[in-house]
């Protein structure tokens, strides 16, 4: 496994648009963190996001999570990059030549995969609980390291969401198109939650209802529901219009498990590629 990832990281070394995309992602996570501690002054009203209670813990978990995996767009671009660049490059042929299996290059890449998503996630942990320190209301010890399971679904979403993008680079093999194709994919799985909608309201129909959960980005979704409701001052606001929010925001074994499951399809399909076609 050392030899595999020491291969990649050689080739990631010397790939400057990858460089850049990672730490653009590190540096937009932090800045968002700085953004919601500024303090910012509206006619005399001083208003500060991190006084409305998003870095308490242990809601700081939930909330960080959810704001962080809408930024994996960025490492998403690096891991189909990577993938496209052995085809266009042709360093895939060439390390098959050297001698590497067709498994253990798809090995290879998985590693990279689970890298980055591990990376990803301590720094999710270091930053959360930084900010946590310095302005949660709650510092015991039984609050702060509850509610982990989102950092935890965090981690599986990224490593889902990359292999995903890791087997449409090697299905399209050009980096734009496999990304023209994620976003095509997600307006597909948008048109569905509205044909669903439309069926509900008109018919009374609601089976897609249950089809929705097992697609791929969804059940990724689904694994870190929004956090705005969660806030009191949004419970407040919605209180005093008479709505009520009821929403189910934890982490369940059965969406984790879907997930799970559409990571392994992704990595079998891939494989089926790579296995089936002439390099």
């Amino acid at each position: 496994m050392l030899r595999l990832l020491t291969i990649e990281f050689q080739k990631l070394r010397y790939n400057k648009s990858a460089k850049i995309l990672t730490i653009t992602y590190f540096i937009l996570i932090t800045a968002i963190a700085l953004f919601a501690s500024y303090e910012f002054d509206f006619g005399g009203i001083n208003f500060r996001l991190a006084d409305q209670g998003i870095f308490n813990f242990p809601y700081i978990w939930h909330f960080n999570s959810w704001i962080a995996a809408w930024l994996k767009v960025f490492l998403a671009i690096v891991i189909v990059s990577i993938m496209a660049n052995e085809y266009s490059n042709r360093t895939l042929k060439q390390n098959l030549i050297d001698g590497l299996s067709k498994k253990e290059f798809l090995i290879s890449k998985f590693l990279t995969v689970i890298v980055f998503s591990i990376l990803s996630t301590i720094f999710l942990f270091i930053v959360s609980l930084t900010l946590g320190f310095i302005f949660s209301d709650y510092n015991e010890i039984s609050i702060i390291f509850s509610d982990l399971e989102f950092v935890f679904a965090y981690f599986i979403k990224l490593v889902a969401f990359f292999s995903f993008c890791m087997f449409l680079a090697i299905l399209i093999k050009r980096s734009a198109f496999a990304l023209g194709f994620l976003i095509f994919w997600q307006i597909v799985e948008g048109g569905i939650r509205l044909i669903s909608g439309l069926f509900k309201w008109k018919f009374d129909i609601d089976f897609i209802d249950k089809i929705i959960p097992f697609l791929p980005l969804e059940s990724m979704s689904n694994l870190i529901n929004e956090p705005i409701t969660r806030l009191n001052i949004i419970k407040s606001a919605a209180n005093q219009l008479g709505e009520n929010f009821q929403r189910d925001y934890a982490v369940h074994w059965y969406e984790i498990v879907i997930v799970l499951v559409w990571t392994a399809i992704f990595l079998r399909l891939s494989y089926y590629l790579l296995k089936k076609r002439d390099l």
